[in-house]
């Protein structure tokens, strides 16, 4: 399936597939990452992690990020002794999750910022194409 290009050739077309990418990627996180914190107290869920790979843009040459894979962290699981719960075992233990979430909420906060980050290079370039035109319109 071929991509439709949504931005034009050249350097503000490469500034600005950069800079969706950069949206696309981080969106993604975002959205691990608060999976994660809904799931903080679902008994046994592991928590998942994104990873991000450069990739080069085929229309324009330039260098975009993308979210390589999604995986589950292999971190060991809470057990707590909880004969009260309703998923505990026969021993009483109960199997957690592997979420914290203070590391979820700085995650979420770094990914957040890194969109709106490139949401400001985004429009940025959006205005500076702008500019030209409106030069080469007089």
């Amino acid at each position: 399936m071929s991509e439709i290009p949504m931005f034009g050739k050249g350097p503000f077309g490469d500034a600005m597939r950069a800079a969706a990418s950069g949206m696309r990627a981080q969106a993604t996180r975002l959205r691990i990452a608060t999976e994660n914190v809904a799931n903080a107290a679902t008994p046994g869920y592991q928590r998942k992690q994104v990873s991000f790979a450069e990739e080069m843009d085929r229309a324009g040459g330039a260098s975009t990020v993308k979210v390589d894979r999604i995986s589950r962290d292999d971190a060991d699981l809470k057990r707590v002794f909880d004969p009260s719960h309703p998923a505990a075992g026969p021993d009483g233990y109960v199997t957690l999750s592997n979420v914290e979430t203070l590391v979820e909420m700085t995650d979420i906060r770094e990914a957040s910022r890194t969109y709106e980050a490139s949401l400001g290079a985004f429009d940025q370039t959006r205005k500076m194409y702008q500019s030209v035109i409106e030069l080469l319109r007089r």
